[in-house]
């Protein structure tokens, strides 16, 4: 039986270079997504024709607790055991603290830690002996982005849950979390001009952007080839950090 992997906000970007190189190793994919349908339709024909019947397609809010409880409901209806959830899914916008409501607010801390703690909560009965969690994060915890004080208090909560749920859940399941850098997505080369580039190549040790495999390699690190690995932040950023 192959194993399982639940990708949230799996249809674009990070999370779709999470799901392919998953797959590619073996997973099945449970892809979870909000809103891009076209998107997910398309990268599980893309799966599926590489392997046939190897991703399923989940919508769900996960800023919506209802919508969470019905998808691990799903989820676990579907696949008795799930070796590995990765919660990609995020919410990210400015919420500068003069003008933040308490609806941008409780948006940010659903988006990105009340709907991946319920999930797993939700989860827990088909993630058992060997399973694996992995939370995306973010290197601004550390660094935070001026005006992104929301959006960086629930991220922060995330990294300490990753730690917390290590210790509760151990031995029977990892928690891991992985903290991208500057990440160049294709769709926004564009947003990076020349100088912005210059500059932050300039901070990088490794004297390059990162991109979404780089993410995706280390989430399949952490679940497939790191069993003594659990509790611990990985930060993916090239060395940025290190000159900040």
């Amino acid at each position: 039986m192959s194993r399982v992997a639940v990708v949230t906000g799996g249809a674009r970007r990070i999370g779709a270079a999470i799901a392919r190189q998953l797959h590619a190793t073996g997973f099945d994919i449970a892809l979870h997504y909000r809103s891009s349908q076209t998107d997910a339709e398309r990268l599980r024909d893309e799966l599926c024709a590489l392997r046939a019947g190897s991703c399923e397609l989940f919508a769900a809010d996960l800023g919506d607790l209802a919508h969470v409880n019905a998808l691990a409901q799903a989820l676990v209806s579907q696949y008795p055991r799930i070796d590995l959830l990765v919660n990609n899914a995020s919410g990210f916008e400015p919420t500068p603290i003069r003008g933040c409501t308490p609806e941008q607010f409780d948006q940010m801390l659903g988006a990105n830690l009340r709907g991946p703690y319920f999930l797993i909560q939700g989860l827990l009965p088909a993630l058992r002996d060997g399973a694996s969690i992995v939370n995306l994060l973010d290197v601004h915890i550390e660094r935070p982005l001026r005006d992104y004080n929301a959006y960086g208090a629930a991220k922060a909560g995330l990294a300490s849950l990753t730690r917390s749920l290590a210790l509760e859940l151990g031995p029977a399941v990892r928690v891991n979390g992985v903290a991208p850098g500057a990440i160049l997505w294709p769709e926004d080369e564009a947003a990076y001009d020349a100088e912005t580039r210059k500059r932050t190549i300039a901070q990088t040790p490794l004297a390059r952007l990162g991109e979404p495999s780089d993410i995706a390699r280390t989430v399949a690190f952490l679940a497939c080839e790191a069993p003594f690995i659990t509790g611990q932040v990985i930060v993916v950023d090239g060395g940025r950090g290190l000159a900040s």
